[in-house]
């Protein structure tokens, strides 16, 4: 295990949280979809300028990848603009909570069948009691 990429994940999660309170906000001003159209159109350009400094892939190998694969970036819309409709009405704790829970329902039930690439991994008694705790936590925090 390597302590950095538990802290950059950890940062990741915060950044969720910031992000999901401060499109909430723009949501109100310019609109739900159009704050995730900001998103991705401002996301688009900054990461198209890290790609052409430091990209070192081959985008034009897209055509060879598995159709499945190309999906993301619909999950993509679909997580940032339900967050965008959430964080007003229950707020970012309860929020951030749900979509973790969503996240580890999901990613256990992705390795346990070894979907999408993953290597397979049995759920176990400790996953489970992951879950319901996060479930309680979402009841409590609520």
């Amino acid at each position: 295990m390597r302590p950095i990429y538990y802290v950059l994940a950890l940062l990741a999660g915060a950044a969720l949280s910031f992000e999901g309170a401060i499109y909430a906000e723009l949501g109100k001003t310019i609109g739900q979809v159009e704050t995730s159209f900001y998103n991705f159109a401002a996301g688009s350009i900054i990461v198209g300028l890290l790609w052409l400094f430091f990209g070192k892939g081959e985008m034009m190998q897209i055509r060879r990848a598995p159709k499945w694969s190309l999906i993301g970036g619909l999950l993509g819309v679909v997580y940032l603009t339900s967050i965008v409709i959430s964080v007003p009405f229950v707020g970012v704790g309860v929020t951030m909570v749900a979509v973790i829970l969503g996240q580890m329902v999901m990613s256990m039930v992705i390795e346990h069948f070894g979907w999408l690439g993953s290597e397979p991994t049995k759920v176990n008694k400790e996953k489970i009691f992951a879950v319901a705790a996060m479930a309680v936590a979402l009841l409590l925090i609520n």
